[in-house]
């Protein structure tokens, strides 16, 4: 009952080889730090600590062919002080024996020509930095410097004069037994300045930004030491942040990650539109359910796509060799420029929903995937929560689920136990209140007390996949005369849930920002006989609001919501006078809010995400 993922694209670029994770990974500013070895001369690996987010880290391996022949593999041992640990690698295979590491190249970059390098990264946890490095046995700094130790870590920077484009930054020298040459300053793990002293003052920075700051030495030997603890700066300006007030009621809108392309609808729409300032949160869709985990829906939109200048919510163009691009990214942005708004990562949809009855048979499991992709460091910060959108628990969808009523009770459970008090945990559920409907079909009272709110999916109750009729509003806020179907509409749907135990203000009530229509249709009033689906831009039977509003205006209304005759079409939708009538009754029904699917069918300038926010002052 949602309009939710269409079929998988074609013609969307495939990751399609190991080899591009690389491209993750800022290379380009990749600072060389040999750790003290012992031999050979034919090669060489550096060490670059790319991010920290307190918690932990990101690090990268440069290994250099600085001989005259070819290498036909390689192997980087280092080892890390106890408390100190890879979680995650690509593009090498990585163990450990107690806190010694080991990498070694994977089928495809083993071969280093003279002159050549080839790089690996890794998520890590801890605080310390690798030391006693190895490669291929010998030193990984091409050379030997008897007795000469790599310099300490400096004391954490200290920020003042902070300003809306400045800061600047102090810390306490390092030692070393042959004396520190330079510091190297690192802003959000890459090198942004070499300094003798120990003050520098970084310039052209954004207002209203985040920032965090490293140091780390550099010896007469031309070794660098472990980085020191960093410090985090916001700079000053930027405005402040024009939202929704505390205590505001939900506006909740979903973001779909496939919307980037024969949509054109970016992260960027939300400002230029007007509807980043009126919503509280984003729900972006969709991950997918598959082999019992929480896995990436679209790579490419998701985290690579490169955004130029003047497609980017800041109007900075990516670069080829930044750690995170795409959606992600500007959702960072857009999250900095308005730090109300709270993301939600969501899972499933219409179809991606099949895969919910393998991962509900273990629920811990499944959990424990989805907290781990949702707190995948190149964009946890992005991500306040995860909302589940299975489409049906126990009952029938695009496919047919039989996992019975208390599955949907333990996920939510396990959601709760794995993501905590912290994080919002929600789903997406059915309208269907019939008798023996779907509502009765799983325990949602029972589920209701791990979760956030529920988003009522009150739109898509009747539409042209009953090709010939009868007419009827796709999301009737109440039941009238003639309705086809009892149960199929927003009160009695509420009213069902209440009764089941759910708090109101953990209900939210969903607008559907397009129309679902008819052909065929000679009678102007709901009830009419059609002859199929009505033409639409990109699927029979369903078009946009923007659209709508001008090809067939609205010329009547029934149950709350719209419905336009023109010609022989008959379309029914949500205007801003219907959703602005929709928040008055969710408010007096005492619910958390309203969510609506999906930001491109509305128009350029936000006129149904500003009815809703104005319905719900």
């Amino acid at each position: 009952m949602s309009t939710q993922a269409p079929p998988r694209r074609t013609g969307v670029r495939a990751r399609a080889t190991a080899g591009l994770t690389a491209l993750l990974l800022p290379l380009a500013a990749m600072v060389g730090l040999a750790s003290p070895a012992q031999a050979a001369s034919s090669a060489t690996a550096t060490y670059t600590k790319t991010s920290d987010w307190g918690s932990g880290f990101g690090g990268s391996w440069t290994v250099k062919n600085t001989g005259t022949t070819a290498l036909s593999s390689w192997t980087v041992e280092w080892d890390f002080p106890a408390g100190t640990k890879v979680t995650s690698a690509w593009d090498a295979t990585v163990t450990n024996n107690g806190d010694h590491w080991t990498a070694k190249n994977v089928g495809w970059n083993g071969t280093l020509a003279p002159g050549a390098s080839v790089s690996f990264g890794f998520n890590g946890s801890g605080p310390g930095s690798p030391a006693n490095c190895k490669l291929n046995g010998g030193s990984c700094d091409g050379g030997s410097v008897p007795g000469d130790e790599a310099p300490s870590a400096p004391g954490a920077p200290v920020a003042s004069g902070i300003t809306d484009t400045s800061v600047k930054l102090t810390w306490s020298a390092a030692t070393d037994d042959k004396g520190v040459k330079n510091y190297d300053v690192l802003r959000d793990g890459a090198k942004v300045a070499t300094v003798t002293g120990t003050t520098y003052t970084d310039t052209a920075l954004t207002a209203g930004t985040d920032y965090s700051y490293s140091v780390q030495a550099r010896d007469t030997a031309d070794q660098t030491g472990p980085a020191s603890a960093s410090v985090k700066v916001r700079t000053t300006g930027g405005g402040t942040d024009p939202g929704p007030g505390p205590g505001s009621k939900v506006n909740l809108g979903y973001f779909t990650n496939w919307g980037v392309y024969g949509r054109n609808y970016h992260v960027k729409n939300l400002v230029t539109s007007g509807s980043a300032q009126k919503i509280t949160h984003i729900n972006y869709a969709f991950g997918n359910v598959q082999n019992g985990k929480c896995t990436i829906g679209d790579a490419f939109a998701d985290y690579d796509k490169a955004y130029t200048a003047d497609q980017s919510v800041d109007g900075k163009a990516d670069t080829w060799d930044q750690p995170l691009r795409g959606n992600f990214n500007q959702l960072r942005k857009l999250k900095a420029q308005y730090p109300h708004i709270k993301v939600l990562w969501s899972f499933g949809g219409w179809t991606w929903s099949g895969g919910f009855g393998q991962a509900v048979q273990n629920p811990a499991a499944f959990a424990q995937s989805c907290y781990d992709l949702v707190e995948d460091p190149r964009w946890a910060d992005v991500f306040d929560g995860i909302d589940l959108d299975w489409e049906y628990p126990n009952a029938c969808g695009l496919s047919c689920d039989t996992s019975g009523p208390a599955a949907f009770t333990n996920m939510m459970k396990a959601m709760r136990a794995k993501f905590g008090a912290n994080n919002l945990v929600t789903a997406a559920v059915t309208a269907d209140a019939s008798p023996g409907g779907k509502i009765d079909a799983a325990d949602y009272g029972g589920a209701a007390q791990y979760i956030d709110w529920y988003n009522v999916m009150t739109y898509d109750f009747f539409g042209a996949w009953a090709a010939k009729g009868p007419t009827a509003p796709h999301s009737p806020l109440t039941s009238y005369p003639g309705i086809p179907q009892a149960g199929f509409n927003s009160a009695e749907a509420i009213a069902k849930f209440k009764a089941k135990g759910v708090p109101s203000a953990k209900l939210l009530l969903g607008i559907g920002f397009y129309g679902r229509g008819w052909t065929g249709v000679t009678q102007k009033e709901p009830g009419g006989t059609a002859t199929g689906p009505a033409q639409g831009t990109y699927e029979q039977g369903i078009e946009d609001y923007k659209v709508l509003k001008n090809s067939c205006p609205a010329n009547g209304t029934v149950a709350g919501t719209a419905y336009a005759h023109c010609g022989t079409n008959w379309w029914s939708y949500d205007t801003p006078a219907t959703v602005t009538s929709k928040m008055g009754w969710a408010k007096s029904q005492g619910l958390g809010g309203a969510f609506f699917w999906e930001f491109s069918g509305d128009t350029a300038n936000g006129e149904l995400v500003g009815a809703i926010s104005n319905g719900l002052k």
